[in-house]
């Protein structure tokens, strides 16, 4: 039963990079579908097996965030509970399900596997819309979701995949993998996010930490990165790279597209409230007196998070990101070199998005710590090393040595057995 709750997760995790390809209105039908199931088998299974594994810091740290955000709705006594709660329940649970259903380094790896095929389709799908609508629109995003998210779900697939295809034993995985880098960096390119491919850059850096490993590797590694190059500047528009062009002159002018304005009007609201903040899902409410109409989400999901729920909340956050930081320092030298560029795309990609309630959010911080549970264990999660060379003379083959022992096995002549 936990394998078919298993396969349930992996089917969801499959589905996040590309949920907004298939929508109803509001609801994202993929991943809810397959949360459910996933949720619903692993709850029978771990009911009839009535076993569960202890918890470490991040599920504790969760679990206190979770709840406080519903004392704060409950304390201020808002009328009708926000979906932003539910959203951080079910996010909780999820992060729950990785823990339980994937206790071993070769399930942990199927659900890297998962999301980088989810990101494939989720990249193919903007390079369609371009083929398409190349002549319409300014920007690109599989299934008209929001391009600069779709950029930094896009980023997280690229360490991940790089992981897998120097990790993995099966040739045909390792250059899908391989394939992913130029694919993924064209379908960012596309969507025009300058954020995006920052976070991109940032999760490239997982190349050069790794290169070393062997001059057939360090080709490959240069091939794929020229061939990205050559896609981006062969099929980019000339709009968007104008548009990423200004990226430098945004950040001196202190505009952030429009950002800065949302963080000093979010910080005053901060000031108003700083302990309970103003409950989930209030941010734009809180900013309202200063910016009216231009009001928005915060577009930085740690000042969000304070506002809405105040130190307390934005504690319990932070301990949960220093737990996934604290659990990677315990991976083997090349698991943490990965880890850690996932971990820090990952806090890139939620500086100027409201990502806290994000599935890529909770998702991977409860991969990273599932990770380090079993600290890199088994031939699924290291990197395939050279056989080791033997200097000496061989040992005799074919014929004993010495007498036998009590146990069956020869005694060798010049030591104890």
């Amino acid at each position: 039963m936990t394998a078919l709750a298993y396969a349930a997760l992996w089917g969801f995790v499959f589905a996040v990079p590309w949920e907004r390809v298939i929508v109803l209105p509001g609801v994202s039908i993929m991943t809810r579908a397959t949360g459910a199931l996933a949720l619903g088998m692993a709850l029978f299974a771990l009911l009839v097996s009535g076993r569960f594994r202890r918890w470490r810091g991040l599920h504790v740290w969760g679990l206190l965030f979770v709840i406080w955000c519903g004392v704060v709705v409950w304390m201020l006594g808002m009328q009708t509970i926000p979906k932003k709660f539910y959203t951080f329940v079910q996010l909780f649970l999820v992060m729950l399900m990785v823990w339980e259903l994937a206790p071993t380094a070769k399930r942990q790896v199927g659900l890297l596997v998962a999301y980088v095929f989810g990101a494939y389709v989720a990249a193919l799908g903007t390079l369609m819309l371009y083929h398409s609508k190349g002549g319409e629109l300014q920007r690109f995003a599989a299934g008209g979701g929001d391009p600069n998210s779709l950029a930094m779900t896009l980023s997280l697939g690229i360490p991940m995949a790089w992981y897998l295809s120097m990790t993995t034993q099966r040739p045909l995985l390792r250059w899908i993998c391989r394939a992913y880098l130029p694919l993924a960096l064209l379908a960012i390119g596309l969507t025009g996010s300058r954020g995006g491919m920052l976070d991109c850059m940032v999760s490239l850096l997982i190349v050069p930490m790794t290169i070393s490993l062997s001059p057939k590797r360090l080709a490959m590694s240069v091939a794929m990165v020229a061939l990205s190059g050559a896609l981006m500047i062969a099929y980019v528009p000339d709009k968007i790279v104008q548009r990423l062009a200004t990226t430098g002159s945004e950040v001196e002018g202190e505009r952030f597209g429009g950002r800065f304005k949302l963080w000093v009007a979010g910080v005053h609201a901060f000031a108003q409230r700083p302990i309970m903040g103003y409950g989930v899902s209030t941010f734009k409410l809180a900013i309202t007196p200063q910016l009216g109409s231009a009001a928005q989400v915060a577009h930085n999901s740690f000042l969000s998070v304070v506002v809405e729920e105040g130190l307390v909340g934005l504690m319990f956050y932070l301990l949960m990101l220093l737990s996934v930081y604290l659990a990677i320092l315990r991976l083997p030298r090349f698991q943490r070199k990965f880890a850690l560029i996932l971990f820090v795309t990952l806090v890139t990609a939620m500086m100027p998005l409201t990502w806290e309630d994000q599935k890529e959010v909770w998702l991977v911080m409860g991969l990273l710590v599932a990770m380090a549970s079993v600290q890199g264990a088994g031939p699924s999660s290291a990197v395939p090393q050279a056989a080791p060379r033997i200097v000496g003379r061989p040992p005799l083959a074919g014929r004993s040595t010495g007498r036998l022992t009590s146990s069956g096995r020869p005694r060798d002549r010049d030591g104890p057995a």
